[in-house]
């Protein structure tokens, strides 16, 4: 028996190890970590280790693009590369859709059949002049540390290269060097100073959110009308809701070659309404926050929204593998 989802909300608690999935860049060379400021339960002003949401799509992104390939759903040119530009990138599609009497409406209803993930990343289309904005179906906040686990969660690791080629009179000139301050050696085109950096690793406890308006999938908002037909929503509607899956089983994103994050525990709630109800999502940073989704759902919607909870990686994978199962993206009625 399908249920139709219009709207799914995610409230995760994670616990991330030795990673440096919150890196902005460096400082000569010295890698940074990304900080913010939030306000805490307790109303007070916290500085926390956070990672953006445009990590947390990224990551999402990919894996929906390894899932449209496999499945043959269709994609633009430019996603089909992966390009950032996406359907910008598709020469055809930009060709087509630059008549003088190509309409905004008409221009988002090709983009639908076109391409699944700019239905479902949304995409800003710029090229040629215009700006047609096609509205994620899928929303991600920050990732902020929790503020009761913020102390001593940053290390900082001193790192250097090795290079075994080098000669005893080699390392004897770049030590002279150094201490002259004299600048960088290179002999044949390599560079034989050792390069010194400092690499940090972040752990603790991140208050995630998400959020999926499922049932826009393939909608036209201009048009206020589906483009597509039910089977290829639905067909879309599983590969989103695997890749999100997917986004906390493998987090992919920086650094990971040699500081693969140890994701330890993973807990939180999962909320969706059955029709035109959003569900509810209230931040892992609030202490109640599961229990307050829970009233929320039964409070605005009764047996209409339905808040699920999990207390593990494996929970929350067959809870998203079961939802996946039997999950089609609501039908907005329209007269």
């Amino acid at each position: 028996m399908s249920t139709s989802i219009y709207s799914l909300s995610l409230a995760i608690n994670a616990t991330l190890d030795m990673h440096n999935l919150n890196n902005e860049g460096n400082e000569g060379n010295q890698l940074q970590t990304r900080m913010v400021d939030i306000i805490g339960a307790d109303g007070q002003l916290y500085s926390v280790n956070a990672i953006s949401g445009d990590m947390l799509k990224h990551i999402q992104a990919e894996h929906l693009f390894h899932l449209a390939r496999e499945r043959n759903l269709p994609l633009c040119a430019g996603c089909q590369q992966f390009n950032p530009n996406r359907i910008n990138a598709d020469a055809n599609f930009i060709r087509r859709t630059r008549t003088k009497d190509q309409s905004d409406a008409k221009t988002i209803d090709d983009l639908l059949k076109t391409c699944a993930i700019d239905d479902i990343e949304g995409i800003l289309i710029t090229e040629g002049g215009r700006s047609i904005a096609r509205k994620s179906v899928i929303e991600f906040g920050w990732a902020v540390g929790k503020p009761e686990t913020r102390e001593g969660h940053n290390q900082n690791f001193f790192h250097v290269k090795y290079a075994p080629e080098r000669s005893a009179e080699q390392r004897k000139q770049d030590a002279t060097q150094r201490t002259q301050g004299q600048g960088e050696e290179k002999v044949g085109g390599a560079n034989l100073q050792q390069a010194i950096f400092y690499r940090p690793a972040s752990s603790g406890q991140y208050a995630i959110v998400c959020h999926l308006e499922f049932g826009r999938v393939g909608y036209n908002d201009i048009r206020q009308d589906y483009t597509l037909p039910p089977e290829e929503r639905a067909a879309r509607g599983a590969a989103l809701l695997d890749s999100v899956l997917y986004t906390f089983v493998q987090l992919n994103g920086a650094m990971r070659s040699a500081q693969l994050p140890h994701l330890v525990t993973l807990e939180g709630a999962l909320a969706f309404s059955t029709t035109l109800i959003p569900a509810p999502l209230i931040s892992p940073l609030a202490p109640d926050y599961a229990d307050q989704m829970q009233r929320i759902g039964r409070a605005i919607g009764g047996d209409q929204v339905r808040v699920e909870t999990f207390t593990s990686l494996a929970q929350f994978a067959e809870l998203m593998r079961s939802l996946r199962d039997e999950a089609q993206p609501y039908t907005i009625k329209i007269k």
